[in-house]
Protein backbone atom coordinates (compact mmCIF):
# COMPACT_ATOMS: atom_id res chain seq x y z
CA UNK A 1 0.00 0.00 0.00
CA UNK A 2 1.09 3.85 -0.65
CA UNK A 3 -0.45 7.18 -0.53
CA UNK A 4 0.07 10.87 -0.76
CA UNK A 5 0.06 13.56 1.90
CA UNK A 6 -2.13 16.34 1.70
CA UNK A 7 -4.32 17.53 4.61
CA UNK A 8 -7.74 18.05 2.23
CA UNK A 9 -7.60 14.21 2.19
CA UNK A 10 -5.98 11.26 2.94
CA UNK A 11 -4.89 8.98 -0.21
CA UNK A 12 -4.06 5.64 -0.04
CA UNK A 13 -3.70 3.13 -2.83
CA UNK A 14 -3.85 -0.77 -2.96
CA UNK A 15 -4.31 -3.44 -5.33
CA UNK A 16 -5.49 -0.73 -7.81
CA UNK A 17 -7.93 1.05 -6.23
CA UNK A 18 -7.14 4.97 -4.69
CA UNK A 19 -9.25 5.76 -2.20
CA UNK A 20 -9.60 9.70 -1.04
CA UNK A 21 -10.80 10.00 2.03
CA UNK A 22 -11.92 13.85 2.18
CA UNK A 23 -10.72 15.39 5.66
CA UNK A 24 -12.47 17.59 7.77
CA UNK A 25 -11.91 21.46 7.48
CA UNK A 26 -15.20 22.29 10.06
CA UNK A 27 -18.09 21.09 11.08
CA UNK A 28 -19.72 19.05 8.33
CA UNK A 29 -16.87 18.48 6.06
CA UNK A 30 -16.63 21.75 4.71
CA UNK A 31 -14.12 22.73 1.67
CA UNK A 32 -12.20 25.33 2.81
CA UNK A 33 -9.27 26.89 0.98
CA UNK A 34 -6.82 23.41 1.32
CA UNK A 35 -9.36 21.41 -0.81
CA UNK A 36 -10.22 23.71 -3.51
CA UNK A 37 -6.01 24.26 -3.85
CA UNK A 38 -4.77 20.89 -3.19
CA UNK A 39 -7.83 18.58 -5.07
CA UNK A 40 -7.11 18.96 -8.38
CA UNK A 41 -3.47 18.19 -7.67
CA UNK A 42 -4.67 14.83 -5.76
CA UNK A 43 -6.47 14.15 -9.30
CA UNK A 44 -3.60 14.88 -11.59
CA UNK A 45 -1.55 12.73 -9.29
CA UNK A 46 -4.07 9.71 -9.11
CA UNK A 47 -4.26 10.33 -13.01
CA UNK A 48 -0.60 9.97 -13.86
CA UNK A 49 -0.11 7.21 -11.66
CA UNK A 50 0.33 3.66 -13.65
CA UNK A 51 -0.72 1.93 -10.07
CA UNK A 52 -4.04 3.13 -9.84
CA UNK A 53 -6.87 2.16 -11.85
CA UNK A 54 -9.93 3.32 -10.15
CA UNK A 55 -10.50 6.06 -7.45
CA UNK A 56 -13.22 5.98 -4.27
CA UNK A 57 -14.05 9.49 -2.64
CA UNK A 58 -15.49 8.96 0.63
CA UNK A 59 -14.93 10.07 4.08
CA UNK A 60 -14.96 9.24 7.67
CA UNK A 61 -16.59 12.19 8.86
CA UNK A 62 -19.79 12.40 9.69
CA UNK A 63 -21.18 13.77 6.63
CA UNK A 64 -19.99 13.78 3.22
CA UNK A 65 -19.77 17.44 3.01
CA UNK A 66 -22.04 20.84 3.63
CA UNK A 67 -20.18 22.24 0.79
CA UNK A 68 -18.44 24.96 0.50
CA UNK A 69 -16.73 26.60 3.83
CA UNK A 70 -17.81 29.97 3.79
CA UNK A 71 -16.35 31.25 7.36
CA UNK A 72 -12.38 29.84 5.95
CA UNK A 73 -13.11 31.51 2.51
CA UNK A 74 -14.86 34.60 4.23
CA UNK A 75 -11.24 36.81 3.46
CA UNK A 76 -11.06 35.47 0.59
CA UNK A 77 -15.10 36.23 -0.69
CA UNK A 78 -15.64 39.41 1.53
CA UNK A 79 -14.32 42.03 -1.35
CA UNK A 80 -15.59 40.19 -4.16
CA UNK A 81 -19.15 40.33 -2.90
CA UNK A 82 -19.68 43.69 -2.24
CA UNK A 83 -22.60 44.93 -4.35
CA UNK A 84 -20.27 47.99 -5.31
CA UNK A 85 -18.12 45.74 -6.63
CA UNK A 86 -15.78 47.37 -9.41
CA UNK A 87 -14.27 45.87 -12.78
CA UNK A 88 -10.96 44.89 -11.42
CA UNK A 89 -12.86 43.60 -8.38
CA UNK A 90 -15.62 41.38 -10.79
CA UNK A 91 -12.71 40.11 -13.06
CA UNK A 92 -11.06 39.05 -9.63
CA UNK A 93 -14.31 36.99 -8.87
CA UNK A 94 -13.99 35.57 -12.15
CA UNK A 95 -10.61 34.02 -11.58
CA UNK A 96 -11.82 32.81 -8.49
CA UNK A 97 -14.95 30.81 -9.75
CA UNK A 98 -12.50 29.65 -12.58
CA UNK A 99 -9.91 28.49 -9.98
CA UNK A 100 -12.97 26.46 -7.94
CA UNK A 101 -14.35 25.11 -11.52
CA UNK A 102 -10.89 23.55 -12.16
CA UNK A 103 -11.35 21.48 -8.73
CA UNK A 104 -13.88 19.44 -9.70
CA UNK A 105 -13.38 19.15 -13.40
CA UNK A 106 -9.87 17.62 -12.75
CA UNK A 107 -12.42 14.88 -10.68
CA UNK A 108 -14.22 14.56 -14.07
CA UNK A 109 -11.22 14.84 -16.56
CA UNK A 110 -9.09 11.56 -14.42
CA UNK A 111 -8.72 8.98 -16.67
CA UNK A 112 -9.25 6.38 -14.53
CA UNK A 113 -13.15 6.14 -13.11
CA UNK A 114 -14.13 7.52 -10.07
CA UNK A 115 -16.71 6.14 -7.41
CA UNK A 116 -18.12 8.11 -4.74
CA UNK A 117 -19.72 6.76 -1.64
CA UNK A 118 -21.48 9.08 -0.25
CA UNK A 119 -23.34 9.17 3.85
CA UNK A 120 -24.87 11.88 5.98
CA UNK A 121 -25.40 15.27 4.31
CA UNK A 122 -24.02 15.98 0.75
CA UNK A 123 -25.00 19.71 0.49
CA UNK A 124 -24.17 22.25 -2.61
CA UNK A 125 -19.95 21.82 -2.83
CA UNK A 126 -20.57 18.42 -2.14
CA UNK A 127 -23.27 17.76 -5.15
CA UNK A 128 -20.64 19.38 -7.49
CA UNK A 129 -18.26 17.10 -6.60
CA UNK A 130 -20.07 13.70 -6.54
CA UNK A 131 -21.41 14.80 -9.98
CA UNK A 132 -18.07 15.18 -11.43
CA UNK A 133 -18.01 11.56 -10.08
CA UNK A 134 -18.75 8.27 -12.64
CA UNK A 135 -20.54 6.11 -10.41
CA UNK A 136 -22.18 7.41 -7.15
CA UNK A 137 -23.26 5.13 -4.29
CA UNK A 138 -25.38 5.78 -1.40
CA UNK A 139 -26.18 5.25 2.87
CA UNK A 140 -29.69 4.83 3.57
CA UNK A 141 -28.73 8.16 6.22
CA UNK A 142 -27.98 10.47 2.98
CA UNK A 143 -29.02 13.45 2.18
CA UNK A 144 -28.84 16.14 -0.63
CA UNK A 145 -29.21 19.60 -1.20
CA UNK A 146 -28.66 22.07 -4.25
CA UNK A 147 -28.66 24.66 -1.87
CA UNK A 148 -27.20 27.51 -3.33
CA UNK A 149 -30.30 29.03 -4.42
CA UNK A 150 -31.19 29.44 -0.73
CA UNK A 151 -27.90 31.97 0.08
CA UNK A 152 -28.93 34.10 -3.62
CA UNK A 153 -25.91 32.11 -5.43
CA UNK A 154 -26.46 30.76 -8.72
CA UNK A 155 -24.15 27.19 -8.46
CA UNK A 156 -21.13 27.69 -10.38
CA UNK A 157 -18.55 24.65 -9.73
CA UNK A 158 -20.64 22.01 -11.63
CA UNK A 159 -23.99 21.26 -10.36
CA UNK A 160 -26.01 23.27 -13.43
CA UNK A 161 -22.89 21.52 -15.96
CA UNK A 162 -23.16 17.90 -14.95
CA UNK A 163 -26.55 17.04 -13.02
CA UNK A 164 -28.89 17.28 -15.57
CA UNK A 165 -27.48 14.46 -17.97
CA UNK A 166 -27.36 12.83 -14.65
CA UNK A 167 -30.90 13.26 -13.70
CA UNK A 168 -32.56 15.23 -16.41
CA UNK A 169 -33.41 18.73 -17.24
CA UNK A 170 -36.80 18.75 -15.38
CA UNK A 171 -35.49 17.21 -12.05
CA UNK A 172 -32.34 19.29 -11.99
CA UNK A 173 -34.37 22.84 -12.56
CA UNK A 174 -36.38 21.54 -9.51
CA UNK A 175 -33.72 20.99 -7.09
CA UNK A 176 -31.57 24.00 -8.22
CA UNK A 177 -34.82 26.31 -8.49
CA UNK A 178 -36.05 25.08 -4.99
CA UNK A 179 -32.79 24.09 -3.09
CA UNK A 180 -35.09 21.68 -1.54
CA UNK A 181 -33.75 18.73 0.52
CA UNK A 182 -34.18 15.19 -0.46
CA UNK A 183 -33.37 11.91 0.65
CA UNK A 184 -31.34 8.63 -0.56
CA UNK A 185 -34.44 7.08 -1.99
CA UNK A 186 -35.28 9.66 -4.24
CA UNK A 187 -31.70 10.26 -5.23
CA UNK A 188 -31.91 6.84 -6.79
CA UNK A 189 -34.90 7.39 -7.97
CA UNK A 190 -33.87 10.28 -10.17
CA UNK A 191 -30.43 8.59 -11.00
CA UNK A 192 -28.16 10.36 -9.13
CA UNK A 193 -27.13 7.44 -7.20
CA UNK A 194 -27.03 4.19 -8.40
CA UNK A 195 -27.53 1.86 -5.84
CA UNK A 196 -28.49 2.73 -1.45
CA UNK A 197 -27.08 0.44 1.32
CA UNK A 198 -28.47 0.08 4.89
CA UNK A 199 -25.41 1.40 6.81
CA UNK A 200 -22.54 3.85 5.95
CA UNK A 201 -19.94 0.71 6.46
CA UNK A 202 -22.65 -1.37 4.27
CA UNK A 203 -21.71 1.47 1.73
CA UNK A 204 -18.06 1.16 2.09
CA UNK A 205 -17.81 -2.10 1.65
CA UNK A 206 -19.76 -2.47 -1.45
CA UNK A 207 -17.93 0.62 -2.72
CA UNK A 208 -15.04 -1.22 -2.70
CA UNK A 209 -16.24 -4.09 -3.67
CA UNK A 210 -17.16 -2.22 -6.69
CA UNK A 211 -13.78 -0.41 -7.18
CA UNK A 212 -12.35 -4.02 -6.88
CA UNK A 213 -14.15 -5.07 -10.01
CA UNK A 214 -13.70 -2.57 -12.23
CA UNK A 215 -9.89 -2.56 -10.92
CA UNK A 216 -9.69 -6.23 -12.73
CA UNK A 217 -10.76 -4.97 -16.27
CA UNK A 218 -8.21 -4.02 -18.89
CA UNK A 219 -7.34 -0.54 -17.63
CA UNK A 220 -6.52 1.22 -21.00
CA UNK A 221 -9.97 -0.06 -22.03
CA UNK A 222 -12.27 1.32 -19.04
CA UNK A 223 -10.46 4.43 -19.85
CA UNK A 224 -10.88 4.44 -23.17
CA UNK A 225 -14.85 3.70 -22.11
CA UNK A 226 -15.23 7.10 -19.70
CA UNK A 227 -13.15 8.93 -22.16
CA UNK A 228 -15.23 8.15 -24.82
CA UNK A 229 -18.57 8.95 -22.91
CA UNK A 230 -16.94 12.51 -21.66
CA UNK A 231 -16.42 13.43 -25.05
CA UNK A 232 -19.71 15.20 -24.98
CA UNK A 233 -20.68 15.86 -22.09
CA UNK A 234 -17.60 17.40 -20.53
CA UNK A 235 -17.62 19.90 -23.85
CA UNK A 236 -21.26 20.62 -23.04
CA UNK A 237 -20.33 20.91 -19.30
CA UNK A 238 -16.90 23.45 -20.19
CA UNK A 239 -19.42 25.76 -22.04
CA UNK A 240 -21.89 25.45 -18.87
CA UNK A 241 -19.10 26.42 -16.81
CA UNK A 242 -17.93 29.47 -18.65
CA UNK A 243 -21.36 30.92 -18.37
CA UNK A 244 -21.97 30.77 -14.80
CA UNK A 245 -18.80 31.97 -14.39
CA UNK A 246 -19.31 34.87 -16.27
CA UNK A 247 -22.90 35.09 -15.22
CA UNK A 248 -21.78 35.26 -11.33
CA UNK A 249 -18.77 37.63 -12.53
CA UNK A 250 -21.36 39.90 -13.72
CA UNK A 251 -24.43 39.34 -10.84
CA UNK A 252 -23.25 37.36 -7.99
CA UNK A 253 -22.12 40.99 -6.14
CA UNK A 254 -25.99 41.92 -5.12
CA UNK A 255 -28.04 42.88 -1.96
CA UNK A 256 -30.14 39.63 -1.92
CA UNK A 257 -26.69 37.95 -1.51
CA UNK A 258 -25.67 40.40 1.28
CA UNK A 259 -29.30 39.58 2.86
CA UNK A 260 -28.55 35.82 2.49
CA UNK A 261 -25.26 35.93 4.43
CA UNK A 262 -26.45 38.15 7.19
CA UNK A 263 -29.35 35.94 7.48
CA UNK A 264 -27.15 32.60 7.44
CA UNK A 265 -25.01 34.47 10.53
CA UNK A 266 -28.15 35.86 12.21
CA UNK A 267 -29.67 32.34 11.78
CA UNK A 268 -32.95 33.65 10.45
CA UNK A 269 -35.41 33.78 7.62
CA UNK A 270 -33.84 35.65 4.64
CA UNK A 271 -36.26 38.58 3.17
CA UNK A 272 -35.08 38.72 -1.00
CA UNK A 273 -36.01 41.78 -2.67
CA UNK A 274 -34.38 40.89 -6.44
CA UNK A 275 -31.79 43.93 -6.01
Amino acid sequence: MSGYAYSCAAVTVSNGVAEVALAATGKGNRMGPDYWDQLPRVFEQLDGDEAVRVVLVHTPAEHFSYGLDLAAMSGELAELTAPDANATVRTRFLAVVKKMQRTHTAVAACRKPVIAAVHGWCIGGGVDLITACDVRLAAANAKFSVREVKLAIVPDVGTLARLPAIVGQGAARELAMTGDDFDAVRAQRLGLVTAVYETSEALLTAARAMAARIAKNPPLTVQGIKQVMNFTSEREAALSLDAVALWNAAYFPSEDLQEAMGAFMEKREPVFKGR
